[in-house]
């Protein structure tokens, strides 16, 4: 995995976000017009034709492979391409969470077009998916600890409208490095779908030898 270190300030990230996250945004309003739209062909045409060419543009200078995990030297990490709350990830709805004091994370979001199943409906992987990376978080921050799903339990208890909705995730317990989670995704009018999960914190893990690693670079 692609854990590394930038020497970018505080002030230099929110020059970068105040310029991609923008562009993620407006990539996202893309998407829901795409899906949306009934121009006539012309326009679709040219309208591939423009984006074609900014795709040209924006591939001049990228990175290869994926954007991975660049970390601050106070290890705070930027995960902007991840699928849930990617910065720079216009897949990503995307999710801005808030960790409380009592461990608890939580989230509002709005889902659009993008994320339909059922006609006017939340798809269920959607669901699972922010779900799931709200009980990582809250069980990661709280803990410490970088902690992966290892199991992941989704009770859909009635369907999920498009629109605006809350998350809410807090750790239940712990048995050495298992930590047991439960979170819930609402609308309006209360929880449509729950998920209990049990997230590892490994042993030797990769990602934790590659936090060893930063940490004693930036203690020299």
């Amino acid at each position: 995995m692609d854990f590394r270190l930038t020497d970018m300030t505080d002030a230099e990230i929110e020059q970068e976000l105040s310029v991609v996250e923008p562009l993620a945004n407006s990539v996202r309003e893309l998407i829901d017009a795409v899906i949306r739209t009934e121009v006539d062909d012309d326009r679709l045409n040219a309208a591939r034709e423009q984006i074609e060419a900014v795709v040209e543009s924006l591939r001049e200078q990228q990175k290869p492979g994926s954007y991975g995990v660049p970390f601050t030297k106070t290890l705070h990490g930027m995960p902007y391409g991840n699928a849930a709350v990617g910065a720079r990830n216009a897949i990503a709805p995307p999710l801005r969470i808030e960790h409380h004091p009592d461990g608890s994370a939580t989230s509002e979001v709005t889902l659009g077009a993008a994320y339909e199943g059922p006609a006017g409906l939340v798809h269920g992987g959607v669901s699972a998916m922010l779900l799931d990376q709200l009980l990582g978080e809250a069980v990661s921050v709280g803990n410490g600890t970088p902690c992966f799903t290892g199991t992941l339990t989704v009770k859909y208890l009635r369907p999920t409208p498009l629109g605006p909705l809350s998350l809410n995730a807090v750790t239940t317990g712990n048995e050495g490095r298992k930590f047991f989670a439960r979170a819930e995704l609402c609308d309006a009018e209360g929880p449509t779908v729950v998920a209990e999960g049990i997230m590892i914190s490994p042993a030797n893990h990769p990602r934790h030898e590659e936090i060893k690693r930063l940490r004693a670079e930036l203690s020299e």
